[in-house]
């Protein structure tokens, strides 16, 4: 079995409601779970949450909430990987795998607050998995070579933090990447063995970074509803 676990907690605080708040005519949970259904890829698409609410507007669209998350897993402290296992251990009980003979065996954690995931993505994941790799995870590149950045120092001086690469050319830096916040594929064996989401092994599923953008802040959302008038505006017209 192939299975999506979106992990939505109730309790955000610096965008109140954020996984549910109106994004391009839409709750934000709603572009994750319509993006898994277009993959075409899940059993079963489940969205792991604390709030009812949260859960009906999942349910609307065409998630399960099987279960409500326990409130030891869903403080502002909690990582996501544990979220996750729990997921996964709370779906296999409820499988009764021994009486299907079902076995979830590859599964995807997907954030609520990934307005611009596209199936692809998560097919590309799915196929990185299925050629050996323990692990997949969305990634984009930094927009800037982090080798070149500066420092602030205490007497409010700036200077280069690598000083050795203050006259190296931008195309002669290597090109450094970070988490696109979007999607995490694991193989569930090899997950379930290191805890960890990203694990040796784990390979890059490459987004360009005009698809990728943080949602903590109110400034990360008036970010991405500009965004959203060219790239969601484009895919659903």
């Amino acid at each position: 079995m192939k299975v999506a676990v979106i992990t939505a907690r109730g309790g955000s605080k610096r965008i109140p409601q954020k996984n549910i708040k109106e994004f391009w005519g839409k709750p934000m949970l709603a572009w994750p779970v319509m993006a898994a259904h277009r993959a075409e890829i899940f059993d079963r698409i489940i969205v792991s949450t604390d709030s009812e609410k949260i859960a009906d507007v999942a349910i609307s669209f065409g998630a399960e909430v099987p279960f409500m998350r326990p409130p030891h897993l869903s403080d502002d402290y909690t990582p996501t990987a544990p979220v996750f296992l729990h997921a996964l251990d709370v779906l296999s009980k409820q499988e009764t795998l021994a009486a299907t003979g079902k076995k979830i065996t590859h599964a995807c954690c997907i954030y609520p607050t990934a307005p611009f995931l596209q199936a692809e993505d998560l097919r590309r994941g799915l196929e990185a998995l299925q050629d050996g790799a323990p692990a997949a995870i969305s990634v984009t590149s930094f927009a800037f070579p982090i080798l070149r950045a500066f420092r602030l120092g205490e007497d409010g001086s700036v200077g280069f933090n690598w000083p050795e690469h203050e006259l190296t050319r931008s195309q002669d830096l290597p090109e450094f990447y970070h988490d696109a916040g979007q999607f995490y594929w694991v193989d569930v064996e090899a997950f379930r063995a290191s805890g960890r989401l990203i694990m040796p092994g784990a390979r890059p599923v490459v987004l360009p970074r005009k698809r990728v953008q943080d949602l903590d802040t109110i400034e990360d959302w008036e970010a991405a509803e500009l965004m959203a008038h060219v790239l969601l505006q484009e895919e659903h017209s």
